[in-house]
């Protein structure tokens, strides 16, 4: 029997360590770039720690970039390059492996095998630069590695990482999670609808809620959920021609709201080499270049758009379900037997999954049958080509172009220029869908007909350039709401099959009301507008309201306290008023169940639910808001815990929250990347930012963990050292970096 027990002991560790090792040495092994350029590279450090890159070529530059990125954050950069490689579920578990099912089912790698080498040379040059920097810094750096076997990556590697996560910002996710799952299906997907009718309305603004542990080590690096919360975040952004604001000067907002942390937060940069590129502005980690800012004569901003990009076939199968009709036709259903690890505890499992894919596109079966998804942007790697030239880009026309062929699959863009120029283009890759087909309900796959190639042209997509009313702005709205009456796009001009949004948010309701009360939109009126805590009791603010209203609580002192709260708010969320902390609390789900067509919530739970988290955290109904609503970076001696103001859905907006164990909401999302840039007359662009935190969000010891943390509650900004003598003027640390 001892011998039977020590063989038995001896199985099971031979498994556990199985389970421990297999995965990296199971992962394809990575390769490095085959080019063997030397890179150099100098980054400069400013006060608030923000790198400015310089080099003599753009690939050095990008070189650079992934340096000083894996300086401030390797942590996510490692998570990012993980997702990349449908590893990250050996990171992050389940959450992580979910992710990875994705990469396989879109096909990430394959679409940047089959398209990479087509991208132009000096573009691959700028990924295989930018993968060298993130391979050097992995091997200088190897106590800091969370996967064994993650690194070399190549700028194949990279563009594999944007094609996973490109199609998440249109919400994509939102159609994979109930196929997957077998749940209803959003309610554009449902039953066929009247013809006259065939306009989609896609969610407005794309709404993360949940909680999350404020721990380094539980961070999450890409919001790609497969749950309620699967969504990216909005953003606002104005442009002011230069008639319009009272001095002569071109003014662009960048307001977006992002995550605070991860795959998708905000890290700000400078760029500059001989070869011409010259740019201010922030990028996510895993990317080479900025995705928005500015250059010397030229600045663009990004907010969320939600065009109808998506379309559902279901799949007519054989009794086999291995071959599906197409005209009248067998065709083989293409499938791929992968293993996703997903980390549990000390072990890594390995769970087998099948991926199919059909002419269409990626395939999902569930209990109701076989359903193929056909996107905007499939298999295309155009982006990365694009983003590098709108960096580089002169003017108007230039800019125009690049954004004309299509490749950047969503996200608006507001624009302007040294030029004055101001423009609104709601760019998105919209399917050039023929008519005859209710393109709001799941379509037959049988009819090759149904399956649409490539995009509508430009010219068909909203948007306006130098509006008569002198300003532009959006707020996560329909397009058709941009420049003030008089100046705004006709939505009959459209047709339906294109899917336009038309939804609006409060953010954007504020906005258009101050805009267009305000005759002179100088640059203090563009702060307040900016930083409007506001709401309009209008959509569904007010309907959340009547029915907190019509309720009946005489039975119950508490809720009738908290329902006579709410008749007196004054509809600002500025921590002014007894009532600001619980519409704060009451807001959310409404707002959320409005912008991801959620079950509308009960108006009597969610009332005791925000009395019962006061009365156990604060022990009454009405503390101020800021010290409910707070900005934490919890870790280290650089720790900061600040009140904050503004709510879901202002244009101060302090959107989604973790809830602490002391019930404070930690602001996880909202406003993230602010930049003001400024073009007058006879004068160098000039600009100022702020971000919630700092430059070194994972790097608790940082003095630029959260540096910029107290500007930011003040609402102030910092200054943007654009031009190199002034980043020389105010460097605290300046290095060169060289892989020679």
């Amino acid at each position: 029997m001892g011998r039977i027990g020590f063989a038995v002991l001896g199985f099971v560790l031979v498994v556990f360590v199985g389970l421990i090792t297999w995965e990296p040495f199971h992962a394809e092994a990575g390769e490095p770039p085959a080019t063997t350029r030397i890179y150099e590279a100098e980054i400069v450090r400013s006060e608030f720690g923000v790198p400015h890159i310089y080099g003599e070529t753009d690939a050095d530059v990008a070189y650079g970039v992934a340096i000083a990125h894996a300086e401030d954050d390797f942590f996510t950069l490692q998570d990012v390059m993980a997702m990349a490689r449908g590893r990250y579920g050996a990171i992050a578990g389940e959450e992580g492996a979910q992710v990875d099912y994705v990469y396989h089912l879109l096909d990430a790698r394959g679409t940047a095998q089959r398209h990479y080498a087509k991208l132009p040379a000096d573009t691959r040059e700028l990924f295989e630069a930018y993968a060298t920097g993130l391979n050097q810094y992995a091997e200088e750096h190897p106590g800091e590695l969370k996967l064994a076997n993650l690194f070399p990556v190549n700028g194949e590697d990279i563009a594999a990482g944007f094609a996973l996560r490109q199609p998440f910002f249109f919400g994509l996710n939102n159609v994979i999670e109930p196929l997957v799952s077998g749940a209803p299906l959003r309610p554009e997907f449902g039953p066929a609808i009247p013809e006259e009718d065939l306009t989609r309305q896609p969610d407005a603004e794309p709404i993360m809620d949940g909680e999350e542990p404020a721990t380094t080590a539980s961070r999450r690096a890409l919001p790609i959920y497969m749950g309620e919360d699967g969504a990216l975040a909005g953003s606002n952004a104005w442009a002011i021609s230069p008639e319009k604001s009272g001095d002569g000067v071109t003014r662009l907002v960048s307001n977006a709201h992002q995550p605070w942390r991860g795959g998708v937060a905000w890290y700000e940069l400078v760029v500059q080499s001989n070869e011409g590129w010259h740019y201010a502005g922030a990028n996510f980690p895993g990317s080479p270049f900025p995705f928005l800012g500015h250059n010397e004569t030229i600045g663009w901003t990004n907010t969320v758009n939600r065009p109808d990009l998506v379309d559902i076939y279901q799949l007519e199968m054989d009794e086999s379900g291995t071959r599906y009709r197409l005209d009248g036709e067998w065709r083989e259903l293409e499938s791929r037997d992968i293993v996703l690890p997903v980390k549990l505890g000390p072990v890594t499992l390995p769970v087998p999954q099948t991926v199919y894919r059909s002419v269409h596109g990626p395939v999902i079966a569930n209990d109701n049958g076989y359903f193929a998804i056909r996107y905007g942007g499939i298999d295309n790697l155009g982006q990365l080509d694009a983003y590098y030239r709108l960096n580089k880009a002169k003017d108007l026309t230039e800019f125009r172009e690049i954004l004309g062929r299509m490749d950047i699959p969503s996200t608006n863009f507001v624009y302007a220029d040294k030029q004055g120029n101001i423009g609104y283009f709601y760019n998105a890759a919209i399917p050039d869908r023929p008519k005859g087909y209710n393109w709001r309900s799941v379509l037959p796959g049988d009819d090759s007909a149904a399956i649409w190639q490539g995009t509508v042209d430009f010219e068909r997509i909203p948007q306006i350039v130098n509006p008569a009313s002198g300003w532009l702005y959006n707020a996560n709205n329909t397009p058709f709401s941009a420049a003030g009456k008089g100046s705004d796009l006709d939505p009959a001009a459209f047709a339906p099959e294109l899917g336009v949004e038309l939804k609006t948010t409060n953010r954007s309701r504020r906005a258009t009301k101050l805009m267009e009360a305000t005759p002179v939109i100088d640059r203090a009126n563009l702060e307040r507008i900016k930083y409007d805590v506001a709401y309009e009791r209008a959509g569904y603010l007010a309907q959340m309201l009547d029915e907190v209203a019509a309720l009946d609580l005489s039975g119950d002192a508490k809720l009738a306290e908290a329902q006579a709260l709410l008749a007196q708010w004054d509809f600002t969320a500025d921590s002014v008023g007894r009532s600001d902390a619980i519409a704060l609390l009451m807001i959310k789900p409404f707002m959320s169940a409005e912008y991801q067509n959620k079950e509308w919530p009960d108006a009597r739970e969610e009332l005791e639910r925000s009395v019962d988290h006061l009365m156990e955290h604060f022990g009454r109904l009405d503390p101020p808001m800021s010290e409910l609503l707070r900005l934490r970076q919890p870790l280290g001696p650089n720790a900061v815990d600040l009140p904050l103001d503004g709510g879901s859905d202002t244009l101060r907006a302090s959107t989604t929250w973790s809830v602490d164990e002391d019930g404070r909401l930690s602001v996880r999302h909202g406003d993230s990347f602010v930049m003001f840039v400024e073009w007058e007359p006879g004068k160098r662009v000039r600009s100022e930012s702020i971000q919630p935190f700092g430059a070194a969000t994972t790097r608790p010891r940082s003095r630029h963990y959260a540096d910029q943390a107290p500007l930011f509650v003040r609402h102030e900004l910092k200054p943007v050292h654009f031009w190199r003598v002034d980043a020389l003027q105010n460097a605290t640390r300046r290095k060169t970096v060289s892989n020679r």
